[in-house]
């Protein structure tokens, strides 16, 4: 796999098709022609109005930001300094066959000793500091998380797809960016914009995978009738009806989709449509300013949120929490959040993991629900110790 000639790798679901499998977007591509990053605030807005330009006129535009890309967007947000550039977009002229490699059983998988960045104790500290903050009224949900790390010294690509054969159907990205490679196998749908149509799709709620078929539908209709997941859910959803209406033709945002379970390899996950029509003359550059971060991974109010996250969390996000994604010829862009991604650079390997926490949820439970998210690098040899 390590002599396959692509740099950048999309295998993105289409999110209008009911079959995850059906209507991918599958694309390959070589060395970009052109490379473009912004490592200040600033220079983010010029980066996504350029990449926009440069779709339109026929490039593939594949790439991310990361979670303190945010700070281009409202100078309220909290954020840590960041780890890396703020964006980083590869343009490439052509996709290449998509390469059957990648698609092939694997016959050695790559073995990783994760590192916990948080401890038990500590997370029920933050646990007891979030809860008298929701009590106090300063927020309804926050999305808690930590990193985990371990030395790395293998084939990017190789781990990638091990990634991906654990957690297929979702909306996977592969990018080389020489100083850092991003391995995302994200179930989660950021947006999907094509000719003014916008939609977003908030992942809020979680439950394990049974060990029969009756355990697993138990599962399934316990997340989608327990008032604390279905809380979490509908309030990210009235949030990012109020980020999408930011930018949306009047009285065209809509919930199509409520409180709609879907099976993961390792967990149930609950996600909600929200869609709206773009006002005419939108940029990609006003889009993210109106959704960036993504509602699912900060809680509710956004700024509130980000404020505890900034206060709880000693380290920045980085990419995971952030978007990547491509934007196609023409200008079609679709982005995932990135969970259930790896960053390699300098050596090592970096995986986030969080849940949204509200009024009434429980330590234990939550500290569950990051062991089921984590089952995704089950066969990396990887768990988070209390």
């Amino acid at each position: 796999m390590s002599e396959m000639p692509w740099q950048a790798l999309i295998d993105f679901a289409d999110p209008h098709s009911p079959d995850p499998r059906a209507g991918r977007l599958r694309a390959a591509f070589g060395a970009p022609a052109r490379v473009l990053a912004a490592h200040r605030p600033q220079e983010l807005r010029p980066l996504l109005q350029t990449v926009e330009a440069l779709a339109r006129q026929g490039h593939w535009c594949v790439g991310y930001l990361r979670y303190e890309a945010a700070a281009a967007f409202d100078a309220a947000f909290a954020l840590h300094p960041a780890d890396g550039p703020l964006a980083w977009f590869g343009v490439h002229e052509a996709a290449l066959p998509w390469p059957q490699q990648i698609d092939m059983p694997q016959q050695e998988r790559p073995a990783l000793g994760w590192q916990a960045g948080l401890t038990r104790a500590a997370f029920d500290a933050s646990m007891a500091r979030i809860h008298h903050t929701i009590a106090e009224g300063g927020l309804y949900q926050i999305n808690y998380t930590t990193r985990l790390q371990a030395p790395w010294r293998g084939d990017a690509r190789q781990l990638f797809g091990a990634l991906r054969q654990g957690q297929p159907d979702g909306y996977a990205a592969f990018i080389d960016a020489g100083h850092e490679q991003v391995l995302s196998v994200s179930p989660e749908l950021f947006f999907d914009w094509q000719g003014g149509q916008l939609l977003a799709r908030p992942m809020k709620g979680t439950a394990p995978r049974g060990a029969t078929p009756e355990e697993d539908a138990a599962h399934a209709h316990r997340l989608r009738t327990t008032p604390k997941e279905q809380a979490e859910n509908v309030m990210i959803v009235d949030l990012i009806r109020n980020d999408l209406s930011r930018v949306a033709q009047p009285f065209s945002v809509r919930v199509p989709q409520l409180l709609r379970t879907e099976a993961l390899p390792t967990v149930w996950q609950m996600t909600s449509d929200v869609q709206a029509r773009t006002r005419a003359g939108t940029t990609l550059a006003e889009l993210f300013a109106a959704l960036f971060p993504c509602g699912s991974i900060t809680g509710a109010p956004k700024v509130a949120a980000m404020r505890l996250i900034h206060a709880l969390e000693s380290t920045p996000r980085g990419v995971y929490c952030g978007a990547v994604g491509v934007v196609q010829p023409g200008g079609n862009a679709r982005f995932n959040v990135p969970i259930r991604t790896v960053v390699l650079r300098g050596g090592m390997a970096q995986c986030g993991v969080g849940s949204g926490i509200t009024a009434d949820a429980q330590a234990d439970a939550e500290w569950d629900e990051w062991q089921h998210k984590l089952a995704f690098l089950d066969t990396l040899a990887s768990r988070l110790r209390s």
